[in-house]
């Protein structure tokens, strides 16, 4: 049993930062995939389209939805022991996050079924293509500020299981990142303009760091004083 408990840390660890990793090259490659719906939806459906390229984004984002629920899953048994309540609000958040990232992908495969059935669609398209937009801001811009960044970041500062600083991060990006979504949502500031590509970096660098850093280096050991559920072994975390 104690072996289990020094390896398991790691394995955990390891699958939490490579699916983090993943949602990192998911997400940026989808959402350059899917510009030629986005930036001109009416135009996508008029002309010949790229539906193969739309389709890969469509792929990519179907394994974002997976590796966004498996990063709160993976990491459930180890948060619940600073709070359990707080450990279900971060996979609840997850999974909020996945469902709006799903209402998009019908909204992109809704306007390559235009391009075939109705070409002359165009305002349903760009009407679609709004609210791919709004899923995005929802999502990725409002529902991870709470998630990934708040409730995550301070259940890892809490518990001790990252540097400090870097789960400072996430208690301080992710009400950013939510502050600019619901500025967007109420139209103070442009959407994707300066304003919020700016609040969107430390959330961004809190989950890359954090996805890294659990790939590499693994979960640090809890100290007693912190929930931890066994008292601290002296031999190396890694053993």
């Amino acid at each position: 049993m104690h072996a289990e408990r020094l390896i398991l840390p790691r394995r955990v660890s390891l699958a939490a930062g490579v699916l983090f990793l993943i949602t990192y090259v998911t997400s940026i490659a989808a959402y350059a995939l899917f510009q030629p719906v986005l930036d001109d939806p009416a135009g996508y459906i008029a002309g010949a389209g790229q539906d193969g390229r739309i389709h890969l984004g469509v792929l990519l984002e179907l394994l974002l939805i997976a590796a966004n629920i498996g990063t709160a899953v993976v990491l459930y048994p180890v948060l619940k022991r600073q709070s359990e309540a707080l450990s279900l609000g971060f996979v609840t958040a997850r999974i909020v996050e996945s469902v709006f990232i799903a209402a998009g992908i019908l909204c992109v495969l809704a306007i390559v079924s235009l391009g075939h059935d109705d070409p002359g669609a165009g305002s349903l398209a760009v009407s679609l293509a709004a609210i791919k937009d709004g899923t995005f801001l929802l999502g990725p811009g409002v529902v991870v500020g709470i998630g990934n960044g708040l409730i995550l970041g301070w259940l890892l500062l809490r518990s001790g299981l990252v540097p400090r600083r870097m789960a400072l991060l996430g208690v301080v990006g992710g009400p950013v990142l939510l502050a600019s979504g619901i500025a967007v949502l109420f139209g103070v500031v442009e959407a994707g303009g300066i304003v919020q590509s700016l609040a969107t970096v430390p959330e961004f660098l809190w989950e890359l760091s954090l996805g890294v850093y659990l790939t590499v280096q693994g979960l640090a050991r809890p100290s007693a004083g912190r929930g931890a559920a066994a008292p601290a072994d002296p031999r190396p975390a890694t053993a």
